[in-house]
């Protein structure tokens, strides 16, 4: 056999397309039977690795319930934005998926289904991290949420597929009750405590005797509109506290509720003020009308917070979101990893790729050590290599 030709390298280090070529065919062999060899035996470990079954569960979130009572509450006047401005969400699937990925759910299905000894973890906390590597949550543009988990054995992967749902659905239930708990107690609180202040408002009007010059001056209408305005007012600041809790004071929501409160205020200085001219000043009759549009006022208001007891009271006797499951996850009949075709491939490329660099290299070198100070730089290389590693030996 001839020996194999080396890339020549001449001093403006220009590489001959015909060596390269050369070079190629000395070492087809190798380049042929290598990548080969490489993909069979990454074929053969394939079969030793244990198959991987994907279930996948697909569901709709509850969006078209939570806009319905979001609707229902802009219905109710002033104090509507009090409950449903924190119901607005620009994307309520996001929220929903923050919801599938929290530690609450986690821990609830570690529980449930002892992963802890399943992963052979000796903290939760490692056992999360394997749920979250094993687990696949995606929101698409249809509105539809996907769940997938892998496993080995695909009836597992079914169940832990789907008990994310009914996870899910224990958490709505139970953030929807809590919710509306609270909101129920709040209104029921402002609701005591104007049926006591327009009780006392009454018996101050009973009082007050009815004057006969303070029935013709017919206060009634512009009365009960400076009451009205005066209970939206109270609304309107009731609904900004409640904002502060959630929204920043720049937040252009904030600015519109602040810019309303002022509008409300102004107009409500006027009402007041024009009603009091139209008394003429008399001590008797404007009493009487402030007496009366006490009772008128804290009548508005008490109206406003029953609405809003009553929604919260329906609220909390339902049972919470409705989720739609669209598929409901199956046993994988089919395994999903390994792709052993795939992984054979791609094994003989990436073989085939070192070994063709691996040729030229060689080649490339062996050019290189037939000039003599090529060759010297080698052998000073080699004795460095030796004093290394502590073979060196004296002359």
């Amino acid at each position: 056999m001839n020996p194999t030709p080396e890339i020549a390298v001449d001093d403006d280090e220009e590489i001959n397309l015909l060596d390269l070529l050369q070079v190629i065919m000395d070492n087809l062999r190798l380049l042929v039977i290598g990548p080969l060899v490489a993909g069979l035996v990454a074929l053969g470990i394939t079969f030793a690795i244990a198959p991987t079954f994907t279930a996948t569960t697909k569901f709709m979130p509850p969006q078209q319930q939570q806009s319905a009572a979001a609707s229902m509450l802009a219905g109710l006047g002033a104090l509507g934005g009090l409950a449903g401005a924190a119901t607005g969400l620009k994307n309520p699937n996001d929220q929903f998926v923050a919801f599938l990925q929290s530690e609450s759910i986690a821990n609830a299905l570690i529980d449930r289904f002892n992963l802890m000894a399943r992963f052979e973890s000796d903290f939760k906390v490692d056992a999360r991290v394997k749920l979250s590597q094993l687990s696949q949550i995606s929101s698409a543009k249809d509105g539809l949420i996907t769940i997938t988990f892998d496993d080995t054995d695909p009836v597992f992967a079914a169940q832990v597929a789907n008990a994310y749902v009914t996870e899910l659905e224990k958490m709505l239930n139970r953030l929807a009750l809590t919710e509306a708990q609270n909101r129920r107690q709040f209104f029921e609180k402002q609701l005591t405590d104007t049926k006591e202040n327009l009780t006392a408002a009454e018996t101050a009007l009973r009082k007050s005797g009815i004057n006969i010059s303070a029935l013709k001056s017919n206060p009634q209408a512009a009365i009960t509109a400076v009451a009205e305005l005066q209970a939206q007012i109270v609304a309107q600041e009731i609904k900004l506290s409640s904002m502060r809790g959630y929204l920043t004071e720049s937040a252009p929501d904030f600015k519109q509720a602040q810019t309303e409160l002022a509008a409300f205020r102004n107009q409500f200085a006027k009402l007041e003020k024009s009603s009091a001219g139209s008394m003429g000043g008399k001590g008797s009759d404007a009493d009487y009308v402030a007496r009366y549009r006490d009772v008128k006022y804290y009548e508005t208001l008490f109206e406003l917070f029953s609405k809003q007891f009553e929604l919260a009271k329906v609220d909390e006797a339902r049972e919470g979101n409705v989720i739609q499951v669209v598929d409901l996850a199956s046993t994988p009949e089919r395994k999903s990893k390994p792709k052993k075709a795939l992984i054979a491939v791609l094994s003989s490329l990436a073989t085939g790729m070192l070994l063709l660099l691996f040729v030229f290299v060689r080649s490339a070198m062996r050019g290189a050590a037939q000039t003599p100070e090529t060759a010297e730089k080698f052998s000073s290389l080699g004795h460095a290599w030796r004093k290394a590693l502590g073979r060196s030996q004296s002359v």
